[in-house]
């Protein structure tokens, strides 16, 4: 039996290898992302995610396994959810396919530490204040019940509070350099568009996962389970973000399944004292919701001829 601190230490190694090698070598210059190579690498991480599961069913059962899966689902389909947000931060700042795989990677690399302080936190609180868990539920069904009206607002990302305050005080440049984060002009070091950009990107994802942490605590409170679970989920994020960018709108219902699953996750969480609702029920539900979603997106297209795809 592999004990849970050396798979994690495993894992962390592991994931940072593949980092190193998506940035130092097969990403190493930056370019544009195609399709079809962005699909293969969509693939590649969901299977490693599965074979992960896999392992996790050997080593410790069903149930830990079950709770992975569950986690994984739900955190990769907010994760997709959320894309559409991005496209529409590299709309507003012009910045060309080219160099948004380099934003995203460095913006990936840092969601996985603010996650896993995230995660400690949410653990932490549950733990010493065990009624903290009916304030999160309530905060996912209210998150929930605004999803479904999500579609009629627009992003706005130069009200970003933390964009705003790094502008306040530190220089940005006028020069469109897309290549670098950071300049030297006029004898000064300057901050690009593309580190602006990496900015709003890493706050966003703050707000995504006050959304997200919350949603698979409700499904089990094991660290292990709770952040490799996250990490697999966010890793094919920039992958799936290429196959999929051109296609969002067209996943129209999309919102309305999420919703059902943090409505249905947050009560689960609030009742979760009075009624063990089975992790394998759950995975099933979640599972559904999505499919059905999936589904009715395709069956039932936009009313509307002139959406606009993106």
């Amino acid at each position: 039996m592999v004990s849970e601190p050396t798979l994690f230490f495993v894992f962390i190694l592991m994931i940072l290898l593949f980092l190193t090698l998506d940035l130092m070598v097969f990403h190493r210059k930056n370019k544009e992302v195609r399709v079809k190579e962005a699909l293969l690498w969509s693939l590649f991480w969901i299977l490693l995610a599965f074979a992960f599961n896999i392992l996790v069913y050997y080593l410790y059962g069903s149930e830990k396994a079950l709770s992975f899966l569950t986690g994984y689902l739900i955190e990769k389909a907010l994760s997709v959810d959320n894309l559409f947000v991005f496209i529409m931060i590299f709309q507003f700042f012009g910045i060309k396919q080219a160099y948004q795989h380099k934003v995203l990677f460095w913006g990936i690399l840092g969601a996985l530490l603010m996650r896993a302080l995230f995660i400690a936190m949410g653990i932490t609180l549950i733990s010493k204040f065990h009624w903290i868990i009916y304030l999160f539920g309530g905060f996912l069904i209210f998150t929930g019940y605004k999803m479904i009206s999500k579609n009629n607002e627009n992003v706005h990302p130069e009200r970003n509070v933390i964009l705003r305050l790094f502008t306040r005080f530190f220089p940005v440049s006028n020069k469109l350099d897309e290549s670098r984060f950071f300049v030297r002009e006029d004898n000064r070091r300057k901050a690009t568009a593309l580190f602006v950009v990496l900015l709003v990107v890493e706050t966003t994802d703050v707000i995504f996962a006050m959304d997200s942490i919350p949603a698979i605590l409700a499904i089990t409170t094991d660290p292990f389970i709770v952040y490799t679970s996250n990490v697999f989920a966010i890793l094919g994020l920039r992958s799936i973000y290429f196959a999929l960018a051109g296609v969002m709108q067209l996943f129209h219902y999309l919102h309305y399944g999420l919703s059902a699953i943090l409505i249905f996750v947050g009560l689960k969480m609030i009742i979760s004292e009075f009624y063990k609702f089975p992790v394998f029920a759950a995975l099933g539900l979640v599972a559904g919701i999505l499919i059905i979603s999936i589904i009715a997106s395709i069956l039932f297209p936009p009313k509307d001829e002139n959406i606009k795809r993106i």
